[in-house]
C-alpha cells in the first residue's frame, strides 16, 4: 500500500501533460514527499467538462469501523462502500513522479519507484470527493482524493508484494480515466509492465535523487 510519492517536475509540465485548462493550484513548490492528509495537485473534470488542477487532501474519511486514518489507496471498487466514486465526475490523474514501498520484511527499509532515472512525470488512477469534516484541524468542506492499486508487478513485489498504485503514463489513457464509462475506465486497474518501471532509489525516507 503506498502512503508516501513525490512530484518534482515544475508546475507548467503539469498543465501541458494533462491538457490543464484552469490551474487552481496556486504556486506550487515541489514536493518531494507527499504524505496522507497532505494537501497535493490532482486534476479533474468540471462541470463543463474542462479539465481543472486543484488542490485536495489525500485520503478519503475511513471506512466504518474500520479504523480512523484516511484512506490513501482503493482495491476493491466493486464493494458497497467504494461504488458510488467510479462514476466519471468523480476520477481524477494524481501527478507524480515516483512512489514509495517499504520492503515487507523487517528491516523496513524504502524503495522509490518511477518509470525511469529522469522521474519523468506520470499520474495515479484517482478518485475524488468533496466531504464535510474535521481535517487537519479545520472543520469545513474538504476536497478529498484517494487513487486505486492493482497487482503488484515483477519490479515492485520483491519489495512489496500485497498492491501497487495504478500508474497511468499516456494521454490516451489519462482520456479514459477522466471521461470513459466506468467499466471502461475500471480495465485501468492492472499492473504497468515491468519494463516500464525501476527503482531509482533505495534507504532514503525522502525522495532525493542519490
Amino acid at each position: 500500500m503506498c502512503n508516501l510519492y513525490s512530484i518534482i517536475t515544475n508546475q507548467e509540465a503539469m498543465r501541458r501533460l494533462f491538457r490543464v485548462k484552469h490551474d487552481r493550484a496556486g504556486n506550487l513548490p515541489s514536493l518531494p514527499s507527499i504524505f496522507p492528509d497532505q494537501l497535493a495537485p490532482v486534476v479533474r473534470l468540471d462541470r463543463g467538462g474542462e479539465r481543472v488542477m486543484d488542490m485536495m487532501r489525500w485520503g478519503f474519511p475511513p471506512l466504518p469501523k474500520l479504523g480512523t486514518g484516511p484512506v490513501t489507496n482503493v482495491r476493491n471498487t466493486a464493494s458497497s462502500y467504494w461504488r458510488p466514486w467510479p462514476k466519471s465526475e468523480f476520477r481524477c490523474l494524481v501527478p507524480a513522479t515516483s512512489f514509495c514501498e517499504y520492503t515487507d520484511s523487517q528491516p523496513k527499509v524504502p524503495h522509490w519507484f518511477a518509470l525511469d532515472e529522469s522521474r519523468p512525470l506520470f499520474a495515479f488512477a484517482g478518485i475524488w470527493r468533496p466531504w464535510t469534516g474535521e481535517r487537519k484541524k479545520e472543520t469545513r468542506e474538504h476536497l478529498l482524493y484517494s487513487f486505486l492499486t492493482t497487482d503488484a508487478n515483477d519490479v515492485v513485489r520483491p519489495i512489496h508484494a500485497k498492491a501497487r498504485p495504478v500508474m497511468l503514463t499516456t494521454p490516451a489513457k489519462f482520456d479514459t480515466e477522466l471521461s470513459a464509462e466506468p467499466d471502461e475506465a475500471l480495465k485501468l486497474q492492472r499492473p504497468l509492465p515491468a519494463e516500464q518501471l525501476s527503482v531509482v532509489a533505495k534507504g532514503d525516507k525522502k525522495d532525493g535523487v542519490p
